[in-house]
């Protein structure tokens, strides 16, 4: 193996720290994806093997050394060294590493690192473990023992290096044991495991080499147990492989399994494999690691839930735990059951173990002591062994991604396992003793990218070297560092991690010093340990000016040694030392200088206190300080009280007006807080008997205070008056300045002079001074804080006393509103002048008001309501009474008494009545009365009304509602709006609009049933119905079909929707949901949609925009709705239609989406000078150019004008549209006088493409007058000649004119009835089809079996084909001829010998096409039980085919059947695509026969030419108008002893054969063609009364016979009339001596009798191939008719139309079903189509077109072709002449359709090709499609087409007659055998393997000859 090494300092990688977790280191590495990964534990090394590359690491991840070991030269099907000239199929190949282990090296001798990779069928190396740049080992010229890994970097590779005493003379013998799976690439022989020597190595042994004496497991079919291998382990004296494959004895379904070997059993005598079992249908091993669990040893399995019956992996995963004791004791279990019980249980009956790998031994009964005897097996020992019974665990984690690597470790006696998944996530979990898992963490390593199921610890367990495609990363096994805190560390709950509580850190727990004693360290996981905290603080709080002892009191405290202490530090202030008492500790606070002031508009402030270690803080409290200061300050006005009545300790000092934390004060007088002697004393103001308390200082109570007013607390404004205070404890106020009062007004203090009285209860009474007090603010009353200063000190005043300032003017408007002022604030109305107004009563100049005047109405609402009242009447003015009693009773509306309501009545302006009931209509004025006074009477007339409905429309709607509906009547506005509701029935309708006098509208609700319902109109709680308006409830509408199914974005696209009840509904619209590509846009966005056509409504609902498009209902059963416009920018998100209330998703109607498109491209007309006008010639179309113009629209849909009139659409495709304009050129549309402009409507899309100018009317410069008259008498001349000459021609013509305008007729007439005959024909043939359909799917689908799908694909042509032949031998010879095709069978197993084969037989000329063919499917045959290999050789074949195309034209491969390897193709592609012709393609295929079937015999068939009228090929197309009527015959019908009449529709012009058909067909309706009786054994007899029996056959001696032209016998030519009764009956052997019916058997190719041509005569059914030149004189009249129509024999073409029209819809279907995507196509169609991705990129062909031609020429051309020519090769049908040309057609047009080149046509295309001409480009794009989707999806993976292969080689292997096959390949190799021979001597690889020898011994057993062997 070649390498080259890169110095260190040239290698690209780069090394970072993930951003989500700094403790994970990585490193970037190329060579992706990397495949595995080494530790040494010694060095600390990591090794890294990924494609071409190796890398050697610290074990920091610093890069040391790099090895480059690819791409080399290799090919896997080459045996190494490679020689180009020897190995053509060799290329630069990429080198996978697959194996990376560790050698120790002999005593204290460096070791080495094995190196295996896939290149040189996976040769291995050894390299220096300490700079792996440097070759320990390498062969030179190694040889097929020395293969060792796998040579495909998909197949798994394990191993492991063991060392025992089994060497020479008891030397020490060290090998590689190597697991891996089978690639089918190169040597397919190499067991699954095999013993590699490693040392000693002396010549000739080999390193590597694989010795019959090291043992290997021996198996029968290589492919059939594919096993991969996951994981290879030494466990004492045993090694064990785990791995998972199929299990080919029971379910066929693919499980684990572990086998384990004895060490030293160097014949494999040991090995015994057991199943296991992870519950939850999780089977598939993705990693493994050999562990811990309950201090026994545990093998740790990462599982995921297969994707039965394949090997691929689900993201349903688990974690597993097997012990290795059980693990053990299954196995010995196995063993004892195989060894002594036959692999039978304790019953007998049940199998417990059996034989594996199809080997010839068995399990035995041997003695009970053998399996002691013999722990390693023996000779006689039955071997290879497998358990029946798993080995079954339950999942200690499961996950929905899946998991693809596991390590674990032991953390304190705890078992946690590390688990990877696909996403790249390394999870944590805790693995309990019982089998019980908990994930507690995970870590994103690499986002995206799966880990690698290398995943290692380093050797301290503290790191795990995480891998994945392109990354290593280091992640620590916790993160314990990274939490700060205890709380944060106990909540990770990390296996790992506690906090270490005096070092103040989350550790390991022998990371922690002080671990061993008692809470120095708590485990994270343990929840009932709680971290360090303190419980309380004594004292909680404390003055801010004062210095205590604070003492801490803890839950729990780590014990400290005699030397340690603790100190405590109060928030940013230094240490202070502790004293330790049990759990309490006890600080000294801090100086009252050093504490923080407390924040403003606080008077405390909460400091944290730290108990610590050193530096550690170990818990944490809070103490409070406060400020008595600042207590009171901040309550001015009651500083006293505030301070004595806080929450601190705070007393007040009343003479230095101080609130202070002591208790005392400089003056002596204190007041002590109320927590001193709370309940010592009251307030005076409460106390019953104050002198109680007056020895007591503490307390609110003894604060100096004025606690109330002796005067009133009501002042008049305006007034002079006095305010008389009282307070108390103003003792301590002695020898001080006066009193004074101060009243604080607006802001504004207002200062007043004090009178002080002492009282004789130690009480003060101060009046101060009288003062007219006034305010700005206009209300009535107005507070005003008053208090008492003495000097500069402020007594407390009582809190809310309040002087209430009032002034009675303010807000009393009228009297009324004046006198319900209370009497104490003594307000007047006073009517003086200037006018009347509210004043105080000392204020009022005259004399009081004492009555008011009578109540004022302004306003009355409504003004109208029901007779039966019950509406509120709302009355307002003014003077309508003090209080809610004086106008009760006193109110009338209309004359009627109308009671106030109490609740709505506001003082004189408002009055609120509930109306009473009238018994008529009337009308009159509002009166209300204010107690004994006159009432006040409105202007404004109330009116009772009795209002009606009259009618109602729309008068029915859906049940859904949403309908509005318009209520007529007189009279609604009656009462209140608010009180007017609408009822349907009980449910409410719902108003919309403003309801006036004659109508209203509402909405209807919905309602769950149909009928009618009264509509009910509510006024209050008057109720108006009417019998006859009701309204009817009908069932929703439902669309139950719309078209078309997409529209541009410029929308207007008329979609037309089908289905029931659509004209119930009153508005229907069609709505599209869009939203923003770009959130941020969305502003912009909404400004554009704005901009759309004023028809839509466009709704905005944050990013979600609503277009919509009024409907119109043409019918109950339809409706048309023009597509919305939508921006192109936005995406759809969902089309519907509403309807009322009811809403219908476009994609609930059959399953549609409704898609938009981009619009369509039109250009200009003049696309060079857009601005020119387009010139046109009258006569001729207008041809415009675009793109994507059918895309959304077709031909009917678009409207073409110029100027101001229509330019007809004759035809449009994707590119052109062809419009025919008028003959004169039109009127500009704008009347402007210029040239008409040419616009294209599409729905709202309006394209105008330029004026167009008319040829004839080019505006020429004015002629002279002498040339104008010379011109008009040349003119005269020249039409006087013109004159003569017509009326000498018009004789001559005229015949010829009438026979042009009959044809003209008949052409136009034939055109109008192509479409009514299509659609006829399309109805007849749907009900046709419709009957088949209940056949189909069923019995009913005419399937072939396998094996005869297979013969007539493998050898079409073929008569006897060898799936149907035997080996035809003697009896002496068949062993020795077996034997020898065996050990054929054994050779064309090797891909060399079948390479070199194949190459030398298409070397040789005379090796004929056919013969290649024929080669190729008998390869098939024999390969057949081995397909995933011979998919590989055809692999192998093509990439040579590839090679010879790409030198001379690529686009050439596989058009045609001209090698091995494409018939080879076409039969792989025919086994891989039966089921899908079985499940998805047979029955579209087979309705589509049916139909062309039935169309076909509908109409005449020529049964000599084999042409019809009904066919699509016009070759075959009957040209003649041939007179004929439909028959039906009674068939008797023989049903066991039953005759049953079956009616039998032909046609009177049919043979007679052609009758036998049709009749079979019915009879044997839904039965094979196989299964019923041909028409040449029976007869047809025509049956009249009950001995008229009639024998009718084609040619009789009635036939007719003109001339050297018989005409074949017809029902017309028996006269059979319609409805006669007819039977088929067993033909006699008399008549079918003569065989006359056989010849014209229906598909038969012969046309004619030989009998005939022999007398001369020839046979003529309907046409004759040639005409007869002797034509009798009494048919010459006709002759002119006759010639007339042939003349135009074209007119009948129209019926390809009408047939083809008819076929369309099966013709979609089927191909539909073979190119739609929508199901997941074939895995090998996906499987090849990538692999000719590949060979067009290792080629370097990024030529589009060449991929597609190759895809085209592998699947569609070369077997859906096929297919469709030839539906008898998948169905058991008859195709016949006529029905064969049809299907010609329609697999050319398939052909047509997948060709990459542009279809166009002409007038001189095929006729063929012109009627598919619309469909093709669609099918164009339905095959682009195609190959876009499998490209653009998921690769078809390897591991899921192998096994897809292996289940159809064991399926149908069966059914191959291979010895046959065999035995017909020897036939070649006996012709070229020389040939052969020297080209298998050449090869030195075939020189290696003995190839050509071995071929002797072939020949030597098959043709029993002596040969030089």
């Amino acid at each position: 193996m070649l390498a080259s090494w890169t110095p260190p300092s040239l290698l690209l990688l780069l090394l970072f720290l993930l951003p989500s977790d700094s403790s994970v280191r990585w490193v970037s590495l190329r060579g992706a994806p990397l495949r595995h990964l080494l530790l040494d534990p010694q060095s600390g090394w990591v090794y890294v093997g990924g494609v071409d590359h190796l890398y050697q690491l610290t074990s920091d991840l610093e890069p040391a050394f790099q090895v480059k070991t690819g791409p080399h030269l290799d090919s896997p099907d080459c045996l190494p060294p490679i020689v180009p000239a020897h190995c053509p199929s060799a290329r630069p190949t990429h080198n996978h590493n697959k194996l990376l282990l560790l050698e120790a090296g002999p005593g204290a001798e460096p070791g080495s690192v094995i190196v295996c990779g896939s290149l040189y069928q996976g040769i291995c190396e050894k390299r220096n473990v300490s700079n792996i740049s440097q070759l320990v080992y390498q062969s030179s010229n190694p040889v097929d023992t020395e293969y060792v890994a796998a040579n495909d970097p998909h197949v798994s590779t394990v191993g492991i290096v063991l060392t025992t005493g089994g060497g020479a003379n008891g030397s020490t013998l060290r090998f590689l044991l190597v697991g891996r799976g089978f690639t089918g690439k190169g040597l397919g022989d190499i067991p699954p495991i095999t013993a590699r020597r490693l040392h000693p190595a002396v010549f000739p042994r080999r390193v590597f080499g694989q010795e019959d004496e090291l043992g290997k497991l021996t198996i029968g079919s290589y492919s059939e147990y594919d096993s991969h291998f996951v994981k290879a382990l030494a466990i004492g004296d045993h090694v064990y492989f785990l791995f998972s494959r199929r299990d080919v004895r029971y379910k066929r379904e693919h499980g684990t399994y572990v086998a384990r070997l004895c060490v030293a059993d160097r014949d494999f005598d040991s090995y015994v494999e057991v199943p296991l079992l992870c519950r939850g249908d999780h089977n598939l091993a993705q990693g493994a690691w050999l562990g811990r669990r309950s201090e026994k040893p545990a093998l740790f399995v990462a599982m995921a839930a297969g994707w039965a019956p394949t090997s691929v992996s689900t993201d349903k995963s688990a974690l597993c735990v097997y012990g290795v004791e059980e693990l053990d004791a299954a196995m010995e279990a196995a063993r004892v059951s195989c060894y002594t019980k036959g692999g039978r249980g304790v019953t007998g009956q049940e199998e417990e173990a059996y034989v594996v790998y199809t080997s010839s031994s068995h399990c035995l009964t041997l003695p009970e002591s053998s399996v002691s005897k013999y722990p390693c097996g023996g000779e006689h020992t039955p071997s290879p062994i497998s358990g029946a019974k798993p080995l079954e665990a339950t999942p200690v984690y499961t996950a929905a991604t899946r998991l693809t690597a596991v390590a674990s470790a032991t953390e304190a006696g705890h078992t946690v396992a590390f688990v990877g998944d696909r996403e790249g996530r390394l999870h944590k979990v805790l693995v309990r003793p019982d089998g019980s898992g908990e994930r507690y963490g995970s870590v994103l390593v690499d986002d995206g990218s799966a880990v690698n199921a290398d995943l290692l610890l380093d050797a301290g367990q503290q790191n795990l070297f995480v891998m994945t495609s392109s990354r290593l990363s280091k992640v620590p096994v916790s993160s314990c560092d990274q939490n700060v805190d205890c709380q944060s560390c106990l909540a990770t709950r990390d296996l790992y991690c506690g906090w270490c509580v005096l070092e103040g850190r989350c550790s390991r727990q022998h990371d922690c010093e002080r671990h061993l004693r008692a809470n120095n360290w708590i485990w994270s996981f343990d929840q009932s340990k709680r971290c360090v905290t303190v419980r309380s603080v004594q004292p909680a709080n404390q003055s801010k000016d004062e210095q205590t002892q604070v003492t801490l009191s803890l839950a729990l405290l780590p014990i400290l040694s005699a030397t340690e202490s603790l100190s405590c530090v109060f928030h940013g202030l230094p240490p202070g030392p502790a004293s330790v008492a049990g759990t309490s500790v006890t600080c000294r606070s801090p100086s009252p200088a050093l504490l923080p002031p407390p924040p403003s508009g606080r008077d405390h402030v909460i400091l944290p206190v730290s108990l610590r270690f050193g530096q550690v803080t170990v818990a944490t409290a809070d103490v409070t300080f406060y400020d008595c200061g600042a207590v009171s300050r901040l309550n001015r006005s009651s500083q006293c009280l505030a301070c004595v009545d806080s929450a601190w300790k705070c007393n007040w000092c009343p003479l230095d007006q101080q609130c202070t934390h002591r208790d005392t004060c400089a003056n002596r007088h204190v007041v002590l807080n109320q927590r001193v002697s709370l309940s010592a004393c009251l307030p005076v103001w409460l106390s019953p008997n104050p002198s109680v308390c007056r020895q007591d200082s503490s307390g609110p109570g003894r604060c100096p205070l004025v606690f109330g007013l002796q005067s009133s607390a009501l002042v008049p404004v305006g007034m002079t008056s006095s305010v008389v205070l009282k307070a108390q404890n103003l003792q301590v106020y002695k020898d001080e300045a006066p009193y004074v009062c101060v009243v604080d007004l607006e802001g504004v203090q207002v200062n007043l002079t004090a009178d002080v009285q002492k009282n004789q209860d130690n009480t003060n009474t101060f009046t101060c001074g009288p003062h007219q007090f006034d305010y700005a603010v206009s209300q009535l009353v107005y507070s005003a804080a008053i208090f008492l200063r003495t000097g500069t000190r402020r007594i407390d005043t009582l809190p809310g006393l309040q002087l209430q300032l009032y002034n009675c003017s303010a807000g009393q408007s009228d009297c009324s509103q004046c006198r319900a002022v209370p009497k104490e604030y003594g307000c007047v109305w006073c009517g003086g002048s200037p006018a009347p107004s509210c004043v105080y009563n000392q204020s009022c100049a005259s004399v009081p008001a004492d009555t008011c005047p009578p109540p004022q109405i302004t306003q009355v609402h409504p003004r109208s309501g029901p007779l039966e009242g019950g509406v509120l009447v709302t009355i307002s003015g003014s003077n309508m009474g003090m209080s809610y009693h004086d106008v009760m009773g006193g109110v009338t509306v209309a004359g009627v008494l109308c009671p106030p309501q109490p609740e709505e009545y506001q003082i004189s302006t408002r009055v609120v009545c509930r109306l009473q009931a009238s018994q008529k209509q009337r009308a009159g004025p509002v009166l209300v009365t204010v107690g004994t006074g006159p009432p006040g009477r409105s202007i404004i007339n109330f009116s009772y009304q009795d209002p009606r409905i009259l009618d109602l429309t729309p008068n029915r709607g859906p049940l859904s509602g949403g309908t509005r509906v318009t209520v007529r009547g007189r009279q609604l506005l009656t009462g209140q709006t608010s009180n007017l509701s609408v009822f349907l029935g009980s449910h409410p309708c719902y108003r919309l609009e403003e309801v006036s006098d004659k109508q209203l509208v509402c909405q209807t609700p919905s309602r769950n049933q149909t009928g009618k319902v009264l509509v009910r109109v509510l006024f209050g709680k008057a109720e108006r119905s009417s019998p006859n308006v009701t309204f009817r409830y009908v069932e929703d509408p439902v669309i139950t079909n719309a078209t078309p199914t997409e529209s541009f974005y410029a929308g207007g696209r008329l979609v037309l929707a089908s289905g029931r009840n659509l004209d119930v509904v009153q508005r229907a619209v069609m709505s599209v949901w869009v939203e923003p590509v770009d959130v941020q846009r969305v502003r912009r966005r909404r400004r554009r949609v704005a901009l759309l056509s004023a028809r839509q409504q466009v709704v905005f609902n944050g990013t979600v925009e609503t277009v919509s498009e009024r409907c119109s209902v043409l019918s109950s059963s339809q409706m048309t709705c023009p597509t919305p416009a939508v921006p192109s920018e936005v995406q759809v998100k969902g089309v519907w239609f509403q309807m009322d209330n009811v809403r219908v998703h476009y994609e609930s109607i059959k399953g549609k989406t409704f898609t938009y498109h981009p619009n369509p491209r039109l250009f200009p007309l003049n696309r060079e000078a857009p601005d020119a006008p387009y010139r046109f010639k009258a006569g001729g179309v207008i041809a415009v150019e675009g793109e994507d113009m059918t895309r959304a629209m077709s031909r009917q849909e678009v409207t073409v004008l110029l100027g101001d009139q229509e330019c007809e659409v004759k035809t449009l495709d994707s590119t052109h549209l062809y419009c025919e304009p008028p003959a004169v050129q039109p009127m500009s549309a704008d009347d402007s006088g210029g040239l008409p402009r040419l616009q294209v409507l599409m729905g709202h899309l309006q394209v105008d493409l330029g004026t167009v100018q008319y040829d004839g009317d080019s505006l020429l410069p004015p002629i002279p007058l002498p040339a104008q008259i010379g011109l008009g008498a040349g003119a005269a001349l020249v039409i006087l000649s013109v004159l003569v000459v017509i009326l000498v021609y018009r004789r001559k013509s005229k015949q010829a004119l009438r026979d042009y305008k009959k044809v003209l007729l008949q052409l136009e007439t034939l055109e109008i009835n192509v479409g009514d005959q299509c659609r006829k024909e399309f109805t007849d043939l749907m009900t046709e089809m419709m009957d088949l359909s209940s056949d189909v799917g069923g019995p009913g689908l005419p399937l072939l079996d396998y094996r005869t799908y297979a013969e007539r694909v493998f050898f079409p042509g073929h008569q006897a084909a060898p799936l149907s032949r035997h080996l035809d031998l003697p009896e002496s010879r068949r062993h020795t001829v077996e034997q020898g095709l065996r050990q054929l069978n054994n050779l064309l197993n090797n891909r060399l010998f079948l390479t070199r084969f194949i190459h030398t037989l298409e070397a040789q000329q005379g090796f004929s096409q056919r013969d290649r063919g024929y080669v190729a499917s008998l390869l098939t045959m024999a390969l057949h039980d081995k397909l995933e290999y011979f998919t590989e050789v055809m692999k192998t074949l093509l990439q040579d085919l590839v090679q010879q195309y790409v030198a001379k034209n690529p686009k050439l491969m596989l058009r045609r059947t001209e090698t091995v390897v494409e018939k080879m193709l076409t039969n792989w592609m025919s086994i891989c695509l039966y089921s899908f012709l079985k499940e998805v393609a047979g029955e579209p295929l087979y309705m589509l026969y049916r139909a062309i079937k039935y169309q076909v015999d509908k109409g005449p068939v020529d049964a000599v030419t084999g042409k019809a009228k009904r066919t699509l090929n016009d070759s075959h197309l009957l040209r003649e108008d041939i007179d004929y009527c439909a028959v039906t015959l009674t068939v008797l019908v023989k049903n066991g002893a039953e005759v049953q009449p079956c009616p039998v529709k032909v046609l009177d012009m049919d043979t007679i054969t052609q009758v036998k058909d049709k009749i079979l067909d019915q009879v044997y309706r839904g039965a094979a063609f196989s299964q019923r009786p041909a028409a040449d054994t029976l007869d047809l007899e025509w049956r009249s009364g009950q001995a008229g029996h009639l024998t009718l056959s084609d040619d009789d001696v009635t036939a007719v016979v003109q001339g050297r032209w018989k005409r074949l016998n017809t029902l017309q030519h028996y006269k059979v009339p319609d409805g006669a009764t007819v039977a088929l009956v067993a033909r006699s052997q008399s008549s079918s001596g003569a065989r006359v019916n056989q010849v014209f058997q229906t598909g038969e190719k012969t046309p004619m009798l030989e009998s005939e041509e022999e007398e001369g005569l020839r046979l003529w059914h309907l046409v004759k191939s040639s005409e007869d030149p002797d034509i009798p004189k009494h048919r010459k009249s006709s002759m002119r008719e006759r010639e007339r129509a042939k003349a135009i024999p074209e007119i009948y073409l129209t019926r390809l139309l009408s047939m083809k029209g008819t076929l369309q819809k099966f013709v979609d279907d089927v191909f539909v079903a073979i190119l739609s995507t929508k199901r997941p196509p074939p895995i090998a169609v996906r499987f090849f189509f990538d692999f000719l991705d590949d060979m067009a990129e290792k080629h370097g062909i990024d030529d589009p077109e060449t991929v597609h031609i190759w895809k085209t020429n592998s699947l569609p051309l070369r077997f859906w072709v096929n297919i469709l020519k030839n539906p008898q090769f998948v169905l058991d049908v008859q195709v016949s002449d006529s029905i064969d040309a049809v299907l010609s057609v329609i697999a050319q047009t398939f052909i047509d359709s997948c060709t990459t080149s542009e279809h166009k046509v002409g007038r001189d295309s095929p006729v063929n090709k012109l009627l598919y001409a619309r469909e093709i480009p669609r099918y164009k794009q339905l095959v682009e499609r195609y190959y876009s989707d499998i490209h653009s999806a998921a690769s078809g993976c390897y591991q899921e087409m192998n096994s897809t292969l292996t289940e159809l080689s064991g399926s149908f292997a069966s059914e191959m007659n291979s010895l046959v096959a065999l035995h017909e390949l020897y036939k070649y190799i006996n012709k070229y055998y020389d040939q052969v021979m020297m080209s298998l001597e050449e090869d030195s690889s075939g020189q290696k393997m003995q190839l050509a020898y071995r071929l002797q011994q072939v020949a030597a057993l098959l043709e029993n000859k002596v040969t030089d062997l």
